[in-house]
C-alpha cells in the first residue's frame, strides 16, 4: 500500500503540473471503488479549475472552486498524468479527467486501481475537516503538534507494542509498515516492546527517526516494491536505502547478524535481534 511518502510524491507531482488547469470532462467508468463514486461527476467538476493539491494523512486532496476532490490509493492504485497522444484507457483506468493545462496543453490526470481498494469522492469546502475520512485521523508526523513530548503522551501507559502504537492512525497517521520497521531498527528499539516501556532517551530517538526516515523516503520519490509509481509514471528509489524492511535472513548492516521476520497484526516486521532491545 502506498504510504505517507509516496502519497506525498504523487501529490507534489500532480501540483508540479497541474496547478491553473481546467477540468474540460471527467469521467467514471466505475460505480464504486471502496466507497460509492459521486454520480454526475462531469457536470460537479466540467470548467473548474484545480488551485492546490495537499495531502492529508494518505489521502490525496484536489482543491477546485467550491469543491475538493478526496482520493486515495488503497492497495494498488496509481494516479498519473497522461499524454493526450496516443492515450488508450486501461482496463483498470476508473476515473479519467480531461484537463486543459495552465500553458494551454492538454493532458489527463487518471486514477488506475485493479484492486479496488482506493477512494475519489468529493466534498465542500466548508465540510472538508469535518469529513468522516477525516475525524479519527491522528497527528501528523510533520506538524508542528508531533513533538517528543506528544510522542511520549501517546506511548504513555500504553501496553500495545511500539510498531502497532506508531503505526496506529488514530494516533499517528502515515507511519506504515516500511517505515516503522526502519524508524525502529535507526532507533535501536525492539518492535515487539510495548510502548510504555520505552524512555524518554528512546522516545526523543525514535520522534527524530520516525521524521527522518519520511524525509528520506520522500526525498527518493518513495518506495516502489509493486504497483507504485510517482505522478510521471517513474519508481521511487528508497526501497534501495532500507536497512530491514523485506531483509530476511540477510546480514545487519551494522552487526552482520541475520535480520528476523515476525508476523504482527497481520503484516511482517522486519528487525536485527542484536541491534534492536
Amino acid at each position: 500500500m502506498p504510504e505517507l511518502p509516496e502519497v506525498e510524491t504523487v501529490c507534489r507531482g500532480l501540483a508540479q503540473s497541474l496547478i491553473g488547469a481546467k477540468v474540460i470532462s471527467a469521467e467514471a467508468y466505475a460505480p464504486k471503488l471502496r466507497i460509492e463514486i459521486p454520480q454526475n461527476l462531469n457536470s460537479k467538476l466540467k470548467n473548474k479549475t484545480i488551485k492546490s493539491i495537499n495531502r492529508k494523512a494518505k489521502y490525496i486532496l484536489i482543491e477546485l472552486e467550491e469543491i475538493i476532490i478526496i482520493a486515495h490509493l488503497g492497495m494498488s492504485g496509481r494516479m498519473t498524468i497522461q499524454d493526450h497522444e496516443n492515450f488508450s484507457r486501461k482496463k483498470h483506468d476508473h476515473i479519467v479527467i480531461d484537463l486543459k493545462l495552465k500553458a494551454g496543453e492538454k493532458k489527463y490526470l487518471v486514477l488506475n486501481d485493479p484492486r479496488r481498494f482506493g477512494i475519489f469522492t468529493l466534498s465542500s469546502h466548508e465540510d472538508i475537516n469535518k469529513h468522516k475520512l477525516f475525524s479519527k485521523l491522528g497527528i501528523e508526523p510533520f506538524s508542528e503538534e508531533f513533538t517528543w513530548q506528544a510522542l511520549e503522551k501517546i506511548c504513555s501507559k500504553r501496553t500495545k507494542n511500539i510498531k502497532g502504537t506508531i503505526m496506529d492512525s488514530s494516533l499517528i497517521v502515515g507511519v506504515g509498515n516500511i517505515y516503522a520497521c526502519e524508524s525502529l531498527f535507526k532507533s535501536g528499539i525492539h518492535p515487539e516492546r510495548p510502548a510504555e516501556s520505552l524512555s524518554k532517551k528512546e522516545i526523543k530517538k525514535l520522534h527524530k527517526e520516525i521524521i527522518e526516515t519520511l524525509e528520506e523516503a520522500i526525498a527518493a520519490g518513495g518506495s516502489t516494491l509493486k504497483d507504485y509509481s510517482k505522478a510521471n509514471g517513474e519508481s521511487g528509489y528508497f526501497q534501495f536505502n532500507f536497512k530491514v524492511y523485506g531483509k530476511e535472513s540477510q546480514p545487519c548492516q551494522v552487526c552482520n547478524s541475520k535480520i528476523l521476520r515476525i508476523v504482527q497484526n497481520n503484516r511482517s516486521t522486519f528487525y536485527c535481534k542484536k541491534c534492536q532491545k
